[in-house]
């Protein structure tokens, strides 16, 4: 991948960055030859990037191009109207009092480059706005009233206004920041296409094992596709990416929902995709989304507080009760009498205003038929947790799991695959899990899931590395095919 530094006047860079090529930024916007790169990261540092300016300009047509700027233009406007994700703004405010506290004036200015200050103890601060605000050079200025620190202003820094004294630390975060070699030492070529995988190992319920993660980035190596580990953090970067692989718990109120929706912005192959996370995390939706498809699910009320009987008349006790956004058999109860029912609706109700309410449909197992792209890709049945009604026992800190039991595609009931795939038809062309209950020959389909299980020994049991291979090849041929339509 072709790395670009896109300044007013290349003569007055003073910086040395190997691998990088620093370019006018005139020159960048007229000449025919940058127009016709592919799978170039353009670092804009231009003096000015209001609107119509040589910096805006820049940008714009990077990503027209199908380049992958820094700033990108959602980033220019959000620098100029102060704008950020509520969950991120409370963080952010946590940690400005904290780092900020001990400062004895009214008035205070970080300087960030490339994510970094010269101050260890602004590290996390300047990390947290770069995230925010993805932009080589900024300068964030705050001011303290009634002993509440407040950001007032955050913009980029023209390279001119950089102090003498921060010279030295500049080139070391650019050259540390722009000379990233993420290659493995082997004899093989180099890869064609980088790949982000959003994982984190320490993650409680991770939809991949450590063994998962390794069997893919090696048949993605072995596709062409370099792929590189990152965490919540790592959200400046993802302009560094042709696409990115999502491989932790998905929510909508969440860092993975960012992450996605970024990457799509910025025109990368992402799975999951934003669409598929909106759709697929809320079981309101699906409930609805099935229903109007007619394809075959338990019966189903949408319950909240004035409807309570509904429940009963339509589907009698006991049944089964699901937070909208619960995820691994989390948020999801039974109820066997009027009482339990009426005690976890409500609790349910104070974290959200509709409850999804099922059939009870006991079965000793539940298909899950894994499809990518709108094929199916692999099929498991999840036995019950032992002595348990669920395929997942969760009890404080300890969760106890039933049988994973692989069956080849062509071994499944051709029902319950045939239905898997038609109710991912009414989500997207991702990766989906879909849970289906068998009863009585008849599929019935309880959940589409965006983020479903790939643990190695499990669901690629069957496969083996033709698993990995396959979604490596997915990631490939979107890649290529996003090149060739902006080179069109």
């Amino acid at each position: 991948m072709t790395t670009l530094i896109v300044v007013n006047r290349p003569e007055k860079w003073p910086l040395d960055i190997p691998g990088v090529q620093v370019v006018a930024a005139r020159t960048y916007l007229t000449d025919r030859r940058f127009s016709d790169l592919k799978g170039t990261k353009v670092f804009n540092l231009c003096r000015h990037y209001a609107y119509q300016r040589l910096g805006y300009y820049v940008s714009l047509l990077a990503e027209a191009r199908g380049h992958r700027p820094m700033p990108d233009i959602n980033t220019i406007m959000n620098l100029r109207n102060l704008s950020m994700p509520r969950g991120e703004s409370q963080e952010l405010d946590e940690e400005i009092q904290r780092v900020l506290k001990p400062i004895k004036g009214d008035e205070f200015t970080v300087s960030i480059y490339f994510g970094r200050n010269m101050a260890a103890r602004y590290k996390r601060l300047a990390l947290m706005l770069f995230n925010l605000f993805p932009a080589p050079f900024l300068r964030a200025e705050f001011v303290r009233e009634n002993d509440w620190w407040s950001l007032t202003h955050i913009g980029t820094i023209p390279f001119s206004e950089v102090p003498d004294t921060h010279r030295d630390f500049v080139q070391a975060s650019a050259t540390t920041y722009l000379s990233r070699d993420h290659r493995r030492p082997s004899q093989r070529n180099r890869p064609k296409y980088d790949l982000a995988v959003l994982y984190d190992p320490t993650e409680k319920y991770k939809p991949s094992n450590d063994r998962a993660i390794k069997r893919f980035c090696d048949a993605a190596w072995d596709l062409g596709i370099n792929t590189e580990l990152i965490g919540k953090s790592d959200y400046g970067r993802l302009a560094e990416f042709d696409a990115l692989f999502i491989r932790e718990t998905t929510a909508v109120n969440h860092h993975t929902y960012r992450f996605s929706r970024r990457a799509a912005n910025l025109g990368l192959v992402v799975i999951d995709d934003p669409l598929s996370i909106l759709r697929c995390t809320n079981k309101v939706y699906l409930a609805e989304l099935l229903d109007h498809a007619e394809i075959p699910a338990p019966r189903t009320v949408i319950a909240h507080e004035d409807n309570l009987d509904d429940v009963i008349i339509h589907l009698g006790l006991p049944c089964v009760l699901k937070r909208p956004d619960g995820a691994f058999s989390q948020g999801v109860m039974k109820a066997a009498d009027v009482s339990e029912l009426r005690g976890v609706i409500e609790a349910m109700l104070e974290d959200s205003e509709l409850v999804i309410a099922q059939e009870w449909m006991p079965t000793e197992y539940d298909w899950r038929i894994g499809v990518l792209d709108g094929r199916p890709l692999y099929a498991c049945r999840y036995h019950m947790a032992k002595e348990h009604w669920q395929i997942a026992k969760h009890d404080g800190t300890s969760s106890r799991y039933g049988k994973v039991e692989p069956v080849a595609i062509h071994e499944a009931p051709p029902k319950v695959v045939d239905i898997a795939v038609k109710a991912t038809r009414l989500i997207g062309r991702s990766l989906y899990g879909v849970d289906i209950k068998e009863v009585s020959g008849k599929p019935h389909v309880i959940e589409v899931n965006d983020n479903p299980n790939l643990d190695a020994g499990y669901e690629d049991a069957i496969l083996k590395d033709e698993l990995w291979r396959r979604i490596a090849d997915v990631f490939r041929q979107r890649i290529e095919a996003q090149r060739d339509g902006a080179a069109k």
